[in-house]
């Protein structure tokens, strides 16, 4: 597979891995963290949660289809995802990296962790699933996921995150815009998006959460319309001595709404 990169401004590259483009970013310095980011996402999003991580190399793409990314003319699923993941790794000059992976990029954790073990030093999910076999969310907030109208309209975004996150967000107008002003900033291209989904509705880690060795952090909110907790429960019992921690009255995005009780559990996990 052929590579290629460019660096540009604000520790950004636009690297070629075969016929993929890829939008990668990197700040910080210390143990090398690579960030996996939700549906639809793009780097900026990040920007909460990279002020509470410090000491860390921090590493963020966009998914194909999302932000600076490049479309895949043929949708990938999560399998090939994280091929493209482990390319990208040995691409930047790493033999492994740890991994913190939220809701879409929770689900790319784990079949990263899956398929490609001595990528990951140690493993962080977040606010995420198993895939099929898991526990759906709420109906309605299913439903809004399945465009990615929010990333176009910030009036509409504001109109269905309360519902749709949960959390702070519900009460902190103040949140509210700052998501907004993240998901406006680069939105996923339609394709892009419709190729998110159809890597997520096709992904199970259910038959092989036993094979994750890398230690594994879980983190959950007990407010979450799209991923309920139980989900959480599945991952720490599947997984071999995994550790969960839950953020009471986190929503969806207390990840990135609850920084300074997250960021120190992160940073102890992590630790050497």
């Amino acid at each position: 597979m052929t590579t290629s990169a460019l660096v540009t401004a604000n520790g950004e590259q636009r690297i070629r891995i075969g016929r993929h483009r890829l939008r990668v970013q990197l700040v910080g310095e210390g143990a090398p963290l690579l960030l996996l980011m939700g549906i639809g996402g793009n780097l900026e999003m990040w920007e909460p949660l990279r002020r509470a991580l410090p000491g860390h190399r921090l590493i963020a793409f966009d998914a194909p289809g999302t932000g600076g990314s490049s479309t895949p003319r043929v949708p990938l699923r999560m399998a090939g995802v994280a091929r493209l993941t482990a390319e990208l790794i040995g691409e930047l000059g790493y033999d492994a990296v740890d991994v913190l992976g939220v809701s879409w990029g929770g689900a790319l954790a784990q079949q990263l962790a899956i398929s490609a073990p001595s990528r990951i030093r140690r493993l962080v999910l977040a606010a995420t699933t198993p895939g099929l076999g898991g526990v759906p969310g709420r109906p309605g907030a299913m439903w809004v996921l399945m465009t990615p109208r929010r990333y176009y309209s910030r009036s509409y975004f504001e109109s269905v995150a309360p519902k749709l996150y949960g959390g702070r967000i519900k009460r902190e107008p103040e949140l509210l815009r700052q998501q907004a002003m993240a998901r406006l900033t680069r939105p996923p291209t339609m394709a892009g998006y419709a190729g998110q989904l159809y890597a997520i509705t096709t992904f199970s880690s259910i038959p092989f959460l036993r094979c994750i060795k890398a230690p594994t952090l879980v983190l959950a909110g007990d407010d979450d319309p799209i991923v309920p907790m139980v989900n959480a429960r599945i991952l720490q019992r599947g997984i071999k001595d995994a550790e969960l921690h839950v953020v009471r009255g986190g929503g969806h995005l207390f990840i990135f709404e609850s920084v300074d009780e997250v960021g120190p559990v992160i940073t102890r996990f992590l630790a050497p």
